[in-house]
């Protein structure tokens, strides 16, 4: 049974966005949609209510990995991710954070082993109120403004950027995985 005991999940992966149908498609749920990817990628369902947010989980190698989209909001995303921490004593070198970042080209995607929010609000409410910096991601490219910020974030993917951005789910899937399997090195290495 899912949450049947602390302490029974290797790792976390929480997918950020914002919650309901009018955010689905937009820049700023590039989290969410690879989600989505990684589900159909592994078999599994984010489905369930728990810790502020749709949870599920997925067997990576030898590794049970709880998988979360903060139902928070953006900005509030580290209440969710420290409360499932908290229960599951995930230590945060073994979370990991998938995000959309304006400062790289749509679809391109920048593993890190930790680093600064760089501007990103639901980064940076994870490392307040998670413990620091210290946890690996993945971002993916979202295209630099071509209006005011909050309006392009919220704005849908068209045209080449929707495609652009599916490649990217998936290829952001698959390094989460390899990040799990393993480590942050070798991921960087064959997706940065």
């Amino acid at each position: 049974m899912l949450f049947s005991r602390p302490g029974k999940y290797g790792y976390i992966v929480a997918f950020l966005g914002n919650p309901g149908a009018r955010y689905a498609q937009t820049r700023h749920n590039a989290g969410f949609i690879t989600g989505d990817a990684f589900c159909r990628r592994l078999g599994c369902k984010i489905d369930r209510a728990k810790f502020h947010a749709l949870t599920g989980e997925a067997r990576v190698g030898e590794q049970k990995v709880l998988l979360m989209k903060p139902q928070t909001y953006m900005n509030d995303s580290g209440t969710a991710l420290r409360e499932a921490m908290s229960f599951y004593k995930v230590p945060l070198d073994h979370v990991i954070v998938v995000s959309d970042d304006i400062s790289l080209p749509v679809g391109k995607l920048r593993v890190r082993r930790s680093g600064s929010a760089g501007g990103h609000n639901g980064l940076k409410d994870i490392i307040a109120k998670c413990g620091g910096e210290g946890f690996p991601r993945v971002k993916i490219g979202i295209g630099q403004p071509e209006h005011e910020l909050i309006d392009w974030v919220l704005s849908a993917f068209h045209d080449e950027d929707a495609v652009r951005m599916k490649e990217a789910a998936d290829r952001a899937a698959a390094a989460v995985e390899s990040l799990i399997l393993y480590g942050v090195d070798k991921t960087m290495n064959d997706y940065n």
